[in-house]
């Protein structure tokens, strides 16, 4: 089997080294799954960097979910069948071959082998921050930083459907016509001026969520759209900057700042609650009803260039690994 590990943290160019081991014979209860893909997301580069909000223990095997087809089965297991597509979950996912507790491969729908691949963190982030933190109904305004990453192409389609409406930001004047298709309703591109743009084009209706991955001035620009009670929730820091609050704002206008790590959501949330959760996720995934962009695939031989290019600011989806 081949898979991807690093041994020290610091640039994900230079530390991550593509390893061999010998397939590991399957204990009772055990399933082997061939992997298919398996995304990189901004938190695995974090990571690798040493600057996420936890540590990875070294020597370490990066990525954090994909999905795979059943191989083999130990001769106890019954729930999976070979061929069968299945979720991974857990971590490691950047290799070619998986051998673990038959339990912890969820079994899927059939549907697009990529797009499922992406089901967990990013779909997952965009359903919980659309209905955790603000009760928002049809008609309502709400307002979203790098719209184009996947959590931002599932906030629009996922708020479309709920008849809710979005104000994009971005970098790009030409990534409107791509979010527009996918249901959104307005696209504006970040610089000078940013909240009297959302107000005109809004039509000055109020604004009671805002939800930012920028940081810097972006984040300071949406605290000034929203309206009287209204949450901004903080889920990135794509910038590097950081954000500046005046406490004027948040005392005369009641403003709430929140924050979302799916990592926390899954350590606190009860198996009920997650079930849920991808029981609303899944089915939406595999119909088709909602997507993510891809950029790019990559075999794990060129896993250096796939880092590279998952890092890239002009890069327009995301990149996968396809073992």
């Amino acid at each position: 089997m081949k898979y991807i590990e690093f041994t020290e943290m610091g640039d994900p160019a230079e530390v991550l080294h593509l390893k061999e081991a010998p397939s590991k014979p399957l204990k009772a209860g055990e399933a082997r799954v061939k992997v298919l893909a398996a995304p990189i997301h901004p938190a695995n580069l974090l990571q690798i960097a040493g600057r996420y909000g936890t540590a990875a223990e070294l020597p370490s095997r990066p990525g954090g979910e994909g999905i795979g087809s059943i191989a083999e089965m130990a001769p106890d297991v019954a729930h999976l069948k070979v061929g069968q597509l299945v979720m991974l979950a857990g971590g490691a996912t950047w290799c070619d071959e998986m051998v673990g507790p038959a339990t912890s491969f969820i079994p899927l729908p059939d549907g697009d082998v990529e797009q499922l691949s992406m089901l967990t963190v990013n779909p997952l982030t965009a359903h919980l921050i659309l209905e955790s933190f603000v009760n928002l109904t049809a008609g309502d305004w709400i307002v979203q930083s790098a719209a184009n990453s996947a959590v931002g192409e599932y906030i629009i389609q996922l708020a479309a459907q709920r008849g809710i409406k979005t104000i994009n930001i971005v970098r790009r004047e030409n990534l409107a016509v791509d979010l527009k298709a996918l249901g959104a309703d307005v696209v504006l591109v970040d610089g000078p001026d940013l909240a009297a743009r959302a107000a005109e084009a809004s039509g000055g209706a109020p604004i009671m969520l805002a939800i930012d991955s920028v940081a810097g001035e972006t984040f300071s620009a949406m605290i000034d759209m929203l309206t009287f009670g209204g949450t901004l929730v903080s889920y990135g820091a794509l910038s590097g900057q950081p954000s500046a609050l005046t406490p004027g704002t948040v005392i005369f206008n009641d403003i709430r700042v929140r924050g979302f790590w799916l990592s926390k959501w899954f350590e606190i949330t009860s198996q009920e609650d997650k079930q849920a959760a991808f029981g609303k996720i899944i089915p939406l995934v595999a119909s088709g009803a909602i997507k993510a962009t891809i950029d790019s695939r990559y075999s794990l031989e060129d896993i250096k260039a796939a880092v590279v290019r998952a890092a890239e600011p002009g890069r327009n989806g995301k990149v996968l690994l396809t073992p």
